[in-house]
């Protein structure tokens, strides 16, 4: 892959600004982080797309990387198969996906969420289930950037296919539940879908998960989903527009910045900007072990190019966390921009580039043999006297096999 710094868009921030009054000012953008409860966004960069219609996912499973036909297996179905391995069997409620070009190369992100089933939803007044529902419905967190050219672009794939496609981004909106506390209060084992917090019995003695939010005045059983993406990012929900998500408080409500720092400490990109739409190769940008490629679904666009690369078994490059540090090893901020490169320190030679900065984290597309060679081997090209270290951060979540990729690159 050839890095274009004409052809590829780079998302850069300032530095968050964290609003819950957790955090000292001594304290680096990472610590803060770490030291802080469960924290709530509003997701702007983020929009909703609906689809509707008895051809919903048919029309869909042509299109995106991930196995859509999962919407229609009952929860908790032990000989359903696992999309991916970080996925439980009873995930069918939420799902991440890709829509690609021919050629294999990343278009959008999606989160796909089926609303509440009609035996699980509550009518207004709690005591028995709501109405049937005859129609297919799931309702798409898109990337804001690309929203009117994404909509353009699933209609043409359209043609005869019975499925109404609507931009609903004014109505409703996207949120982000994430931080220390929550991620440990997980249970790994769990097949549950929604946050804990949030389930409560519901009609028949079976667990509802409408509940919870119903009973905050919200009779349309809006609901918090688990990242289907992986544990430590938290929990995801789609919300209408004028009301406050359940569980989300004044104090712990801050800014989207915030979640973007949660990510890239994480090493998880997200959007047609961090992942280069038209650019990127899926597999570099770790999209298979973040439960967004179904390898065993069929046919879908651009499927030859993803199945060719993952048989081969060996990906070069992988998009990673960084962190940039001054030549005493403390941390700067601001010092580095999207696009900039990443060389080896002896050898001057480029390894990588900077995909995404904010402060003195970011990600950043490396050569796996060079990636973990040690701490200060790594620099970003620059026109300043001293050049700023980078120090590439292993992520917990990574498959052992990506790890021993690396370590047969680098030999």
């Amino acid at each position: 892959m050839k890095f274009s710094k004409s052809s590829i868009q780079f998302r850069s921030f300032k530095p968050p600004i964290f609003k819950i009054n957790h955090f000292s000012s001594s304290q680096t953008q990472k610590n803060q982080l770490d030291n802080v409860g469960p924290m709530a966004s509003l997701l702007k960069t983020r929009s909703v797309v609906r689809f509707r219609g008895p051809d919903t996912i048919k029309f869909l499973q042509g299109l995106l990387t991930n196995d859509i036909r999962k919407f229609h297996e009952p929860v908790g179905d032990e000989k359903s198969s696992l999309v991916t391995p970080n996925l439980p069997a009873s995930s069918a409620r939420s799902l991440y996906a890709a829509m690609l070009t021919p050629q294999g190369r990343f278009l959008y992100d999606l989160f796909l969420y089926e609303p509440p089933r009609s035996d699980e939803k509550l009518n207004p007044s709690g005591s028995r289930p709501g109405p049937e529902q005859d129609e297919v419905e799931l309702l798409a967190d898109v990337d804001s950037s690309v929203l009117d050219e994404l909509v353009d672009t699933l209609k043409k794939y359209r043609l005869r296919s019975k499925v109404d496609i609507e931009n609903v981004g004014e109505s409703l909106c996207c949120w982000q539940r994430y931080g220390v506390d929550l991620h440990k209060r997980q249970r790994p084992s769990s097949s549950s879908l929604e946050d804990p917090e949030s389930a409560s019995v519901g009609w028949g003695g079976a667990i509802d998960p409408t509940g919870s939010s119903s009973s905050q005045g919200n009779s349309n059983g809006w609901q918090w989903h688990k990242d289907p993406r992986l544990d430590c990012l938290g929990f995801r929900g789609i919300f209408p527009s004028n009301t406050t998500p359940p569980m989300v408080e004044a104090n712990t409500e801050t800014v989207e910045e915030n979640y973007l720092l949660w990510r890239l400490q994480k090493g998880v990109a997200e959007g047609s900007i961090e992942i280069p739409k038209g650019e990127a190769i899926p597999l570099e940008y770790n999209l298979a072990g973040l439960n967004a490629i179904s390898f065993d679904k069929g046919c879908y666009i651009g499927q030859e190019l993803i199945a060719r690369s993952h048989h081969r078994g060996v990906i070069r490059k992988r998009l990673l966390p960084l962190r940039f540090l001054d030549q005493s090893g403390k941390e700067v901020v601001q010092k580095v921009a999207p696009s900039s490169e990443v060389i080896g320190l002896k050898s001057g030679k480029k390894v990588g580039m900077v995909t995404t900065a904010l402060g003195s984290c970011g990600l950043g597309l490396i050569r796996l043999e060079e990636a973990f060679k040690g701490s200060g081997k790594l620099v970003v090209k620059g026109e300043e006297e001293e050049d700023v270290k980078v120090e590439v951060v292993r992520p917990e979540w990574w498959p052992r096999e990506w790890f021993l990729e690396h370590e047969q690159a680098a030999r």
